[in-house]
This record gives structure tokens, C-alpha cells and sequence, in this order.
């Protein structure tokens, strides 16, 4: 009869097993070879958008679009719709025939494969657009601010917030008639708005 192993042999030998199916921790090469079919999709989608005339002598766009690739899946872990999402981003981005210097920064190496891969779409937007989005941002504001003229001025009612008498008020009969007036308030100092009836 053969000797039965103990139950430490047992677990070593599992342990060895398990450690030579489990791939190699250590990556070898930036970026890493994949096989997977989202992934060198997404690759040659970069390399497309990375092509333009007047590319730098020795630009390799397949490694350069890898490069990218790599970073933006070790960022996810996966290929889910965040990851799709950010290279759909890039692509597009890079792509834009407004915003060339995009696109020769990366390629001339200004901008770096892992930064391209985490910047936001103000960070890679053109100098035209980041002005026009700071414009619609202060109209946008100017909009939706109370009109001075929009109320009563007066020195009775106290801020809350900043505790000036410098407000501003409008009364509004917001319920049934026999209810008493809702009273609106704007410090014009500080911005504070509240109501009361």
C-alpha cells in the first residue's frame, strides 16, 4: 500500500499548482500584450485618431494608442461601459479637427500617454471652446440672478446668513386667499434668499 500524504503536503501541493496556473504578476512590457478583442478594438480606434499629416519623424502610433489603451484599462480593471466611455472620449477628442494641438501634443509627446488617459474633457477641450463654455458659464449666471429691481428694498428685515439689514423683498400669494401673503427675500449683500409667510 502507498502512503497517504499528510494534510501539509496536501496544501503545499495545491498552493504550487495554483501559483503555476495564476499568470505571471510581473508585466514584462508596457503596454501588455492582450488578446482581447475589446481592447485592440479600442486600440486601433486610438491609432486612427492619433493619425494626422504632419506626424513627428518615428512616431509609432500603434505603440502610442496601446500605451494610452493600457492605462486608461488599468484605471477600470475592465472593458464595462466607464472604460468604453473614456476611450470613446479620447477618440472623439483627438479626432477634433478644431482642436489640433491636441492631438500634436500627445504625438510630440507634451502630453503623456497616462495623462491623456485621465484628463477630464475641459483639460483636452481647444482654447476656443474652454472661452465659449467660461461665456455661456457667466450668462448663465447673470440669468439667474434676482433682478434688483425685482423687489422692495428695505432695512427692517435681517439676513440670517450674514446679519445686515441691507435686503430686498417681494410678497407673492402662493396659497388660497384667505391665507396670509408668502414674503420672498434677497440679502443684497451676501446673496441669502428665504421666505416666510
Amino acid at each position: 500500500p502507498e502512503p497517504k500524504p499528510s494534510a501539509s503536503a496536501k496544501q503545499q501541493q495545491q498552493q504550487q499548482s495554483a501559483a503555476a496556473s495564476r499568470p505571471n504578476a510581473k508585466q514584462t512590457s508596457f503596454p501588455a500584450d492582450t488578446t482581447n478583442a475589446v481592447r485592440l478594438k479600442c486600440r486601433e480606434l486610438l491609432s486612427s485618431a492619433l493619425k494626422c499629416e504632419d506626424m513627428p519623424d518615428g512616431c509609432n502610433l500603434d505603440g502610442l494608442a496601446a500605451k494610452i489603451e493600457e492605462c486608461i484599462y488599468n484605471e477600470f480593471g475592465d472593458t464595462n461601459m466607464k472604460y468604453k466611455n473614456r476611450v470613446r472620449s479620447r477618440v472623439s477628442n483627438l479626432k477634433d479637427s478644431r482642436n489640433p494641438a491636441l492631438r500634436l501634443n500627445v504625438l510630440h509627446g507634451a502630453i503623456d500617454p497616462e495623462r491623456i488617459a485621465r484628463m477630464s474633457a475641459d483639460e483636452m477641450a481647444s482654447d476656443e471652446m474652454k472661452e465659449l463654455r467660461q461665456r455661456f458659464t457667466k450668462e448663465s449666471i447673470n440669468d439667474h440672478q434676482m433682478a434688483v429691481t425685482g423687489g422692495t428694498k428695505t432695512d427692517l428685515l435681517k439676513c440670517g446668513k450674514c446679519k445686515k439689514n441691507n435686503c430686498t423683498y417681494n410678497q407673492v400669494q402662493t396659497r388660497s386667499a384667505d391665507e396670509p401673503m408668502t414674503t420672498f427675500c434677497y440679502c443684497n449683500e451676501c446673496g441669502h434668499r428665504w421666505k416666510f409667510c
